[in-house]
């Protein structure tokens, strides 16, 4: 038995409290506290439900050298999330259920955060054949997806949706026109001119996003059950505005922003560092004020990270040579509690829910809300500040673009099941 006294109880249903949280056999068994053998005092601390982020790549099987499940899933806990969504862009990609069985079965073995596996849509995600979605859900995949790449074909994307909606998987894109984007390093406009870099123009994001959209509008009107399909990482104010629209029809489609695109520009590459190299890139000031009005109003349905860990090698090339990606697993809650929350007035009780309810929706899966009988899926989040230190990381990736930056709300201890999986308290 674990109690945690005195604490602000945080999650889409509000905040409130102090209470005193009893967790045993998995659950919350109280808020008013009780017998336990451990006692924390939560006093100035915040309890939410355990995050889960949709979009991480975690580089394994074949990539190991940049991350692994046990790094990678290290590091998500230390973040606070007990639910984690791999992408499938590996060597070779995750494209059949004996692959998603072995990664299951890995994280599993390792009891840190849950990974459920994205897998493939396409096979070798090379945009020609489709996979077995109805093999691979059964193997315990959680959506289709051939992130890394755009999907070009849209016919094969519509039998996609098709068939996915049968076995009632979103499909997950990567919506850039890639005729459109071509060798863009970053944002196309008139700083990329300035710098004398390729540019990646909004309108490639936005081009995909209205194809896509009718695409399912297609697949809508032909499927006896409802395809769903998530954008993934939009970063544009053009592309929320296509979506916002898409909502408003009734189209079943949701959407995610990263923490990268809702606190940093393009700006930041006037520094040529490779570091602030992401696909799509950072865009403007007026995106990103776009972006956070579409979390207020609903338009984006959760926060994820698309944690993209490199070796420091690949990302101290030049930037036309680097890869893209930022590792972010670590940092993503407190960079926007504060950036958005302390310094804007940002909601905190919606802002949890881009982290909890918004991404465990999109995977069908039940939310998690602080009461009695609740599955202790469970982070503890510190308000005190303290500033971004790469090198204490324990993704493999040891950079980041927020190095120094000064944030609260860490967590310091984050429960799977009422199990403690990471814990930083003093």
């Amino acid at each position: 038995m674990l109690l945690i006294k005195n604490v602000t109880l945080v999650d889409a249903l509000g905040e409130r409290g102090p209470a005193d949280v009893l967790i045993g056999e998995g659950r919350i068994l109280s808020l008013s506290g009780g017998e336990a053998e451990r006692i924390l005092d939560g006093k100035g601390l915040l309890l939410a439900p355990g995050f889960l982020d949709l979009h991480a790549h975690l580089r394994e099987p074949g990539q190991e050298v940049k991350e692994d499940l046990a790094s990678g899933l290290l590091a998500a806990v230390r973040g606070g999330y007990t639910d984690v969504v791999s992408m499938p862009n590996t060597t070779p990609p995750v494209d059949t259920p004996e692959a998603v069985r072995a990664l299951r079965k890995k994280a599993q073995a390792l009891g840190l955060a849950r990974l459920h596996p994205a897998a493939a849509l396409t096979q070798g995600q090379e945009g020609k054949a489709l996979t077995e979605a109805g093999l691979l859900k059964e193997a315990g995949a959680s959506l289709l997806t051939d992130d890394g790449h755009t999907n070009e074909d849209a016919g094969i994307l519509a039998a996609g949706l098709l068939q996915a909606s049968a076995f009632g998987l979103p499909v997950a894109v990567h919506a850039e026109d890639a005729s459109l984007r071509r060798g863009g390093v970053m944002n196309d406009g008139p700083l990329a001119d300035l710098l004398g870099l390729p540019g990646n123009p909004k309108e490639a994001e936005a081009a995909r996003i209205a194809r896509d959209l009718e695409v399912l509008r297609y697949a809508v009107r032909r499927s006896q059950k409802k395809p769903h399909l998530h954008i993934q990482h939009l970063s544009t104010k053009r592309g929320l505005e296509l979506v916002r629209e898409a909502k408003r029809a009734g189209l079943p489609v949701t959407a995610e922003a990263t923490s990268h695109h809702l606190t940093l520009t393009e700006e930041a590459l006037r520094s040529f560092d490779p570091l602030f190299k992401v696909a799509p890139p950072l865009r403007t000031q007026e995106d990103v004020e776009a972006l956070i009005e579409g979390l207020l109003e609903g338009t984006l349905d959760a926060v994820a990270t698309d944690h993209a860990p490199h070796t420091q090698a690949e990302k101290e090339m030049d930037l036309l040579r680097a890869p893209f990606g930022i590792p972010s697993l670590e940092v993503a809650f407190p960079l926007l509690y504060t950036e958005l929350h302390l310094k804007r007035g940002f909601p905190l009780k919606r802002l949890v829910e881009l982290f909890t309810d918004g991404p465990r929706n999109i995977l069908g899966l039940k939310p998690i809300h602080l009461e009695e009988g609740a599955e202790a899926s469970l982070v503890l989040l510190d308000p005190k500040e303290r500033p971004v230190e790469p090198r204490n990381f324990a993704s493999k990736a040891r950079f980041s673009p927020w190095a120094g930056w000064v944030l609260g709300g860490w967590p310091v201890l984050t429960l799977v099941v009422g199990r403690v999986v990471y814990q930083a308290l003093e």
